[in-house]
């Protein structure tokens, strides 16, 4: 059906198994609406046992599928190299492909190929089941007509056989069959050719595994008997209940070293029930065959098994009382005196309490806990745990998640940041970010605010933001007169010191300030202002050096400089612009109103710079 390359998905940066649909079947515009249609269903399935899909899509006339890799083997080539495998190591492995199985029976979704070549066994000891669906997709090709059967035909199921029919109890089929394969080391039906093999399956009964192999477990015999019944009605209804069988079968099957009949077990098998001279054909891959024959008879004869073998009366004995050994756990068992709690943990509390119920429990629900890692109202833990082994009417006690913890911000205002850390530290929270804002109601840094703000709830370990104070930044006040310096920073609550001294700066202007502009201080500070002197009033502007040895009249040259203090700024600006300026804006409190002047008054060329503070 298709080809499997190692590839690399460089959108992800991650290996994958890419499996190319063979160009026969791409072609197939049915198939391919199916086959888009599986992939979205095995792609909706998430199980630890599914080998998971990633993608799917086509590109021009090449459909495939993005799947998970996994580094390994397949459980055919562990047959292959190892032969068959004892009861409990067999069950080990069944026990994750049946709930695999489950899980897609549960979703609605069906194998219909179920056969140790889609079992993988990574190299970490994870089972995974593949190729979910692709069956089902070829079925409705064009490819495939009334009267063809689709599968592999060692595993097929007799209503897959005679009708093409499948369902969850055709998988459950198919996973007896593996399983008789693998504590036997071989297929239940062998012949010269597949339909041969079809026959079978259709009028012959899987015989119990102790059939092949001496000393196989009762219990083993039944779980086979069970899942191989050639009546679907009479098999478990799907794998989820021959999975809850097979962990009952494997509970009560003895520890082994070996398995069962030691190394020579198949050497010692009656002549009947041996492997034909003739090498079974290879029927290891997914088959489309003709169903006609298998229901008038195989072309070639069916080779039949003998029965009456006739042991030694000693063995009789001992087997009598092994059987009722083994009869009377399993009837412990089988009458449900012991169950398994199952994991509840994770799933809602109202429906994890009825699948309880449903299973026999008397279900309890305990006081909720906090826990940052279970949705509120699902179960976050259980008593008695998950597999342990308890009377079927037993009480188990759910415990209910309330979600994380949450802690309710505290006030923090006032605090230093040190005090701060550590109230949220007590509270189990933390800071996360620390702000500063100019503030002159609260004292330089002490907190402001927090983010998120008092009484918020947030998760205990959470982190808040603080807000603290910077107090006041100092203005910038260089260049404004003295009368403008001095009575701005009074009027924002600083104390002024002055000191003179001889600059070329116009007289009485700030020419150094003390702290400097934009320093944290706390209202009431003293600002020291470094003036230019402020003496006899022989500073002229550059441009009052105008010479009139000729006595002309020069007024119309130079333009009157308007008073714009206490002015919106932009009306300032447009004011001192109208009048011919150039117009400088210097920020002391942001306000929006002209606070200092230079020059104030006077007049002026035309296109000087007139600076005002706001």
């Amino acid at each position: 059906m298709a080809t499997v390359y190692l590839a690399l998905d460089i959108r992800l940066d991650r290996t994958v198994a890419l499996k190319v649909m063979h160009r026969s079947l791409a072609e197939d515009p049915a198939f391919v609406r199916r086959f888009i249609g599986e992939a979205k269903s095995v792609a909706s399935l998430s199980h630890p046992n599914v080998v998971q899909v990633f993608d799917q899509g086509t590109d021009g006339d090449i459909v495939f599928l993005s799947m998970e890799y996994v580094p390994g083997r397949t459980l055919r080539d562990v047959l292959r190299e190892r032969g068959r495998l004892g009861p409990r190591e067999a069950l080990e492995i069944m026990i994750p492909v049946l709930a695999a199985l489950g899980s897609a029976h549960q979703s609605g979704l069906v194998h219909r190929d179920m056969k140790p070549e889609n079992v993988l066994l990574s190299d970490d000891g994870r089972v995974k089941v593949v190729d979910f669906g692709l069956a089902r997709a070829v079925e409705a090709s064009n490819q495939t007509r009334t009267g063809v059967m689709i599968g592999t035909i060692g595993y097929m199921s007799p209503e897959q056989v005679t009708s093409g029919h499948a369902d969850a109890r055709s998988d459950v089929y198919a996973a007896g069959v593996m399983l008789f394969e693998l504590v036997t080391g071989r297929q239940p039906y062998e012949g010269e050719t597949s339909m041969a093999i079809a026959y079978k399956h259709v009028h012959d009964t899987v015989p119990p595994p102790s059939a092949v192999l001496e000393g196989s477990p009762v219990a083993l015999d039944k779980l086979v008997t069970a899942a191989t019944s050639r009546d679907p009605e009479v098999r478990p209804a799907d794998a989820t209940a021959l999975l809850v069988a097979a962990v009952d079968t494997h509970r009560v099957l003895p520890r082994e070293s070996t398995p069962p009949g030691g190394p020579t077990a198949r050497a010692s098998m009656p002549q009947d029930v041996r492997t034909s001279a003739a090498p079974p054909p290879p029927i290891g891959h997914t088959l489309i065959q003709p169903r006609e024959e298998v229901l008038t008879g195989p072309a070639a004869p069916v080779r039949g098994v003998r029965r009456g073998v006739r042991p030694h009366w000693f063995l009789i004995a001992l087997a009598a009382v092994m059987a009722v050994a083994i009869g009377l756990t399993g009837w412990w068992f089988a009458e449900g005196k012991y169950v398994e709690v199952p994991d509840l943990v994770g799933k809602n509390i109202l429906v994890a309490k009825s699948e309880a119920e449903g299973r026999g429990f008397v279900v309890v629900i305990g006081d909720g806990v906090n826990d940052g890692k279970v949705a509120k109202d699902n179960v976050v833990r259980m008593d008695p745990a998950s597999g342990t082994e308890v009377e079927s009417d037993a009480k188990i006690t759910l415990v209910p998640s309330l979600g994380p913890k949450l802690v309710p911000v505290p006030n923090l205002e006032g605090l230093t940041e040190a005090g701060a850390r550590a109230r949220l530290s007590d509270l189990g929270l933390s800071v996360h970010r620390v702000h500063k804002l100019a503030d002159d109601t609260v004292q330089r840094g002490l907190v402001l605010r927090t983010s998120p703000q008092v009484g918020t709830k947030v998760k205990e370990g959470g982190k808040v933001s603080l807000v603290l104070s910077a107090g006041l930044l100092m203005p910038d006040v260089m260049g404004l007169s003295r009368e403008q310096a001095e009575q701005f920073l009074r009027e924002q609550g600083y104390n002024v010191e002055v000191v003179e001294q001889a600059d070329d700066a116009q007289p009485c202007t700030v020419i150094a300030q003390e702290p400097k502009a934009k320093a944290e201080v706390d209202k009431g500070a003293t600002a020291k202002l470094t003036l230019s002197q402020c003496s006899n009033g022989e500073w002229q502007w550059p441009w009052d050096n105008r010479g009139d040895d000729e006595g002309e009249d020069d007024e119309d040259t130079f333009n009157v400089i308007p008073n714009v203090l206490f002015k919106n700024v932009k009306d300032a600006q447009q004011e001192l612009r109208a009048a011919g300026f150039k117009v400088k804006t210097r920020k002391l409190l942001g306000s929006g109103r002209v606070r200092g002047q230079q020059p104030m008054s006077g007049n002026a060329p035309p296109q000087t710079e007139i600076t005002i503070w706001h």
